[in-house]
């Protein structure tokens, strides 16, 4: 089992990744695209592609694949920036749910969305590497890296009278957290939520991954009392 904290830290690098480095295979010659992924409610990577791109030509004959995505250094030197690479199989993705929470993340992309060519596929996790920086790499199974599929279920049956709660009930607390005028919330998960103001979007994550709306409810609560202290704080 891997460690928990590093588990933590994995899980919420790919839930705030906003772009990516997609690596595919065709007749065994490696390549590699820029990517914009967002993450359903079980952690799954999806990713709104157009047909007409090599890589989704290649995923069409050769589903296996690989996501790398990366932190912020912490030094001048990139290698201290944490990174995951997700191992998968890619599988294009018919939910509707699923194509709004991309766009949700990726509000921009609504000037293309509608266009035929474009489509939603999910990459199905088999593996993940973690690098958290210097001598601090583990492998990760998806027993390792995916959350509970019991919580994954119950936040996800209670997730439109969250955001609808938060945004009509608390729409200033959202936009003290989120620290944008105006901040919707638009996603909520196990992991934490995403908030919105026009095209910017912030990932925001609990303490720690929860098992129902209860712990979202309660993790909200926390971050708006620590908004508040931090507010007053520094007046």
């Amino acid at each position: 089992m891997a460690n928990a904290d590093t588990v933590r830290a994995a899980r919420a690098l790919l839930r705030g990744a906003r772009q990516g480095v997609l690596a595919t295979v065709s007749d065994g010659q490696p390549h590699a695209a820029l990517v914009t992924p967002a993450t359903a409610p079980d952690l799954s990577p999806l990713l709104f592609l157009s047909g007409l791109s090599a890589h989704t030509r290649h995923l069409r004959t050769a589903p296996r694949c690989a996501l790398l995505v990366v932190g912020e250094a912490s030094e001048v030197n990139p290698q201290t920036a944490p990174r995951l690479t997700v191992h998968a199989e890619a599988r294009p993705e018919p939910n509707p749910m699923l194509r709004t929470r991309w766009l949700a993340v990726h509000p921009y992309a609504g000037l293309y969305a509608g266009l035929a060519d474009f489509g939603l596929w999910r990459l199905v996790v088999t593996g993940a590497h973690w690098v958290g920086g210097f001598a601090l790499a583990a492998r990760l199974s998806p027993g390792d890296l995916l959350p509970d599929a019991g919580g994954v279920a119950a936040v996800q049956a209670a997730a439109e009278d969250i955001i609808a709660h938060c945004n009509t009930d608390h729409a200033p607390a959202m936009a003290a957290i989120a620290g944008m005028t105006g901040a919707r919330m638009v996603a909520v998960d196990v992991d934490g939520c995403d908030l919105a103001a026009g095209e910017r979007v912030v990932r925001v994550s609990w303490r720690q991954p929860v098992a129902d709306a209860h712990g979202v409810r309660a993790e909200l609560v926390h971050l708006a009392r620590t908004t508040r202290e931090s507010s007053s704080a520094s007046r």
